[in-house]
Formats: structure tokens, C-alpha cells, sequence
């Protein structure tokens, strides 16, 4: 018997695929992506950074294990997908896949260095609207990397203060400790929920300033059954297989069904009747977005720091179906490494699946942020890449590049709506499948930091021109899909992106 529908209320027009909230940061690591429902030729095919070398000495169980005792960080880039939490550093969208045509392959180009760079041919000016436009020439054919601007001027400038973290991590650490003994009060129906850092800043990448965090409540919810939401793959309803009587959780039961908007009700409301009790912090709570999983409260003093709050229910169960053919890590980090990652939990967030125009409120969505951030920490084939003894890799200051590119791209046309649902997400999605295409460590040699970017860059702009960026976790999901973003919207980005390309990314140096 097909499952429940439920109610469908909230529209579609404000969107957003993904579970995570605005985030950059700066730190150096990154991670993969291997093949799996598409074919392997037909996938989009970035241009290899350096010499294929050997792979290197797998990593051990212990250098990707997601479980350690978080403590709060900043937040990741969000339109669509991510949530995390905060602490203070010790170092500088998924919608079912579209069926479809393969994916070309980019020719690989012939390796070149920034000193050999061939010099860019300047244009009048960057295209400021969709419509027929001439593609740039095919970026395989290019014989050498862009040379024209700084990478590394670029990344200095990203670094975050150490000062002004601290600050912020302490300000937002106090908030959400409060808010967790209060949530594991004992007339709380959601006693036992706890912190689980995920995000930019907690993976080291998140750039600009320290004023956005994501903070993800994590809460145990043993003996569940999952049923998969209209072919999905991604969204699922909640039920217990055996359901206690007295169970604090009964009260958002729908016909068996555990209900996501009414959890997040309750969960909206309890954080806003705490918020009325911090001393010394000027706190308020945000309107609700349609369609978002998160929680945002505006911390006002010292100085203005938003919190995005997601709750995650964790389930210790094996992962679902849908997820069998994803993390395609095995020619990166190693099989041995991908088996232990899929023995973590996994976890489902309160976003709802869209309905024609309106939402589903009662399902709930996978989420993989724990496994990103294990992968992003433990980036490298070699176990000594980027530590101190170790060979430095432009995995991390490459993902970081790829989201401030997207960052300044929407300050600049930050009226025109093309670019609303693209968020940080894709970029790390995209840079995911990177690692995965280019598994060796000799690939990312760190003086080839211009040449692997704008290896990055390349890949991302097939997705976009063929419509398809596979989702990492979940290849049935293609969050380039036009049901989640239209033609226009990825043509347009497309033109800007190459524009910068050609031109030796002007963006950077604006704003």
C-alpha cells in the first residue's frame, strides 16, 4: 500500500534543495566523487592538475572518523543544503535525477604551468543576461593554465582572523550550550539531543567573515522504518517499527507517520521562548523561510552573527538503498575507508520534498554533512598529505576558491534571480567528483594551484552546460535538474563563470 501523502502547504517558488546554510571559510583540504549512475565516459571530465603518481598508502579507519566530540564553528554558503556547528580553529540539492542524455566528456588538456600561461583574450565586458551568447572555446583544448591573476593573493585575503573567530565562537558556544540544556530538560520532548559539527567551519573551508554558523542538532531515534517518498531517492517518510507507549515523540505522530513540520514546530517554538532567557546576549529569531529546515536566530551584540539551527534525527541503521552506488571513493581513499565511513550513522533532516508547487511537510530528507566533513579533514591518498611533515596539496584552497568565485558572482548580480538557487553545495558537489576523477595527490600538487582550480572550474561549467551534477551520496539525484533550476539560470551562470575564466577572474578583486 503506497505510504501516506500527507499535507502539502508551503511553495515551491522558494526553494532551495539542499539542507546547509551560507558558509566560507579558509582551510586546505578536500574530497571525492566516483562514478556511479552515470557511466564513467560519460561523465563531465575535468582536466588533470599534475602527473598521475602513485596513490599512496591508504588512510586508517581512525584518520576518517566522523565521530568525534564537536565543538561549535562557523557556517557554510546555503541556498538549498547544509547545517553545522561552531568552535574556535586551530588553523588559518537534491531532487530526484532527470533522465537524460550522457554526460560529454571534457577533453583533457596537456599540462602547463602558471609561469608558461598563455594570456587571456581580453572582452569588452562580462554578458549580464541570459540569451543566445557565444561559447568560449572548448576548454579542453586549452594547452595551458590561466595565468593572469593571483590565486594565492586571492587566498590571503580569504584567511580568516584567528581573533575575530574566537570571538565569534565564543558568542555563538554560549548560545548553544543553553540551548542544548534547555532541549535536554526533563519536560523536553527532545531530552538527548546533541551538537554534531558539520559546515565550512568546522571543515576548515569557510572564507569571508566569521558571521554566519550552522549548528546541527543531533537526536537518536532507535528502531525506524523508512519508506522512500515518490522514487525520491533522497526523502523518506518516518515510522517506528515498534513504537513505546509514553514515547515523548508520540505527539507528532500522522497516522504513524512521524510528522517533520510538526517537530520543527515544536523545536521553532521551544528555541523561541529560550532565546527570552540568555543574559548578556541580544538575541532574536528570524521568520521562518518556506521550505528550510533551519532554525535562524541573530545574535545582535557584540557584533552580528547569524545561527542557522537544523535538527537531525540519527539513525544508527544501515544506510539506505539509494545511497549503494555513492561515495565513490574507493580509487581515492580507498575501499577500506568508504566501508568504514558507511558504518557511521546517517541523518534526516526536516526539508521537505516538493510537491508540484507546494511541500510535502512530512517528510524528511538524508543528510550526509558528518561523512563531507570527515572526507574534507582526511583529504589526501598519502595519510601525511598536507600535515607538517607532509606534502601540501591544493585540495582545500581549491574548493575554497570555487565558492568564493560563486560568493562574489552573486554580490555582483546580487538583483538578478538567476543565481537565487545556487548555493555552496554544488560547489563542493562538483569539487567532490574532481577528487574523485583526479584520485592521485601528485594531481594537486600545491604549486599547481592555478592549473588544478581552473581544473575545477571546468568541470563545474560541464555540469552546467549538460544540466547534470550527480549528487555525491545519492546518484539518483541530479541537482542540476530543471525541476530544481531552470535552463536560463544555469545558462547564465555558465556565461559569467567563463567570462571569469577567460579574463582571469576580475570578480575577485571586486567588492
Amino acid at each position: 500500500m503506497a505510504p501516506p501523502r500527507g499535507k502539502a502547504t508551503r511553495r515551491a517558488s522558494e526553494t532551495g534543495s539542499g539542507v546547509s546554510a551560507p558558509a566560507v571559510e579558509g582551510g586546505a583540504s578536500a574530497a571525492p566523487s566516483e562514478p556511479a549512475a552515470v557511466p564513467e565516459a560519460a561523465r563531465p571530465r575535468a582536466r588533470r592538475c599534475g602527473p598521475a603518481g602513485a596513490s599512496g598508502s591508504r588512510r586508517e579507519k581512525s584518520r576518517l572518523d566522523p565521530r568525534e566530540k564537536p565543538q561549535v564553528r562557523a557556517r557554510a554558503a546555503r541556498a538549498e543544503d547544509q547545517a553545522e556547528g561552531l568552535a574556535a580553529p586551530t588553523a588559518d540539492a537534491e531532487p530526484p535525477a532527470v533522465p537524460g542524455h550522457p554526460l560529454p566528456r571534457a577533453t583533457a588538456r596537456s599540462r602547463a604551468t602558471p609561469s608558461s600561461a598563455r594570456a587571456r583574450r581580453p572582452q569588452s565586458g562580462p554578458p549580464d543576461g541570459p540569451g543566445p551568447w557565444a561559447p568560449a572555446p572548448h576548454l579542453g583544448q586549452r594547452e595551458e593554465a590561466p595565468g593572469a591573476w593571483k590565486p594565492r593573493a586571492v587566498l590571503e585575503k580569504l584567511k580568516l582572523s584567528r581573533r575575530a573567530i574566537s570571538i565569534a565562537a565564543e558568542v555563538v558556544n554560549r548560545l548553544v550550550d543553553h540551548l542544548l540544556r534547555r532541549l535536554n530538560s526533563c519536560e523536553s520532548e527532545f531530552k538527548g539531543v546533541d551538537l554534531l559539527g558539520t559546515g565550512s567551519y568546522y571543515e576548515r573551508v569557510k572564507i569571508s567573515a566569521p558571521n554566519e554558523f550552522d549548528v546541527m542538532f543531533k537526536l537518536e531515534v532507535p528502531r525506524i522504518q523508512l519508506e522512500e517518498y515518490d522514487n525520491s531517492s533522497a526523502h523518506y517518510f518516518v515510522k517506528f517499527k515498534r513504537n513505546p507507549k509514553g514515547s515523548p515523540l508520540d505527539q507528532f505522530l500522522e497516522g504513524g507517520i512521524l510528522s517533520a513540520s510538526k517537530m520543527l514546530s515544536r523545536f521553532r517554538k521551544i528555541i523561541k521562548e529560550e532565546i527570552k532567557n540568555i543574559e548578556d546576549t541580544d538575541v532574536i529569531m528570524e521568520r521562518k523561510k518556506r521550505g528550510s529546515p533551519a532554525v535562524t536566530l541573530l545574535i545582535k551584540k557584540p557584533r552580528e552573527i547569524s545561527v542557522d539551527i537544523i535538527l537531525a534525527l540519527e539513525s544508527r541503521s544501515s544506510w539506505p538503498a539509494s545511497t549503494q552506488k555513492g561515495l565513490p571513493i574507493n580509487n581515492w581513499l580507498g575501499a577500506k575507508v568508504k566501508s568504514n565511513l558507511k558504518r557511521q550513522p546517517f541523518y534526516l533532516v526536516p526539508k521537505h520534498a516538493k510537491e508540484g508547487s507546494l511541500f510535502q511537510e512530512e517528510t524528511w530528507r538524508l543528510s550526509f554533512s558528518h561523512i563531507e566533513k570527515a572526507i574534507l579533514k582526511n583529504h589526501g591518498q598519502s595519510k601525511t598529505c598536507c600535515e607538517t611533515d607532509g606534502v601540501k596539496c591544493c585540495r582545500k584552497e581549491c574548493l575554497k576558491l570555487m565558492k568564493y568565485l560563486l560568493e562574489q558572482l552573486k554580490k555582483k548580480f546580487g538583483n538578478r534571480r538567476e543565481l537565487d538557487k545556487f548555493c555552496s553545495y554544488h560547489v563542493k558537489t562538483a569539487f567532490f567528483h574532481v577528487c574523485t576523477q583526479d584520485p592521485h595527490d601528485s594531481q594537486w600538487h600545491y604549486k599547481d594551484l592555478e592549473l588544478c582550480f581552473d581544473n575545477c572550474v571546468t568541470y563545474f561549467l560541464q555540469c552546467l552546460k549538460t544540466e547534470h551534477l550527480e549528487h555525491y551520496f545519492i546518484p539518483d539525484v541530479n541537482l542540476f535538474s530543471r525541476d530544481k533550476i531552470d535552463k536560463l539560470s544555469k545558462e547564465f551562470l555558465s556565461k559569467q563563470i567563463e567570462y571569469e575564466q577567460n579574463n582571469g577572474f576580475p570578480v575577485f578583486d571586486e567588492f
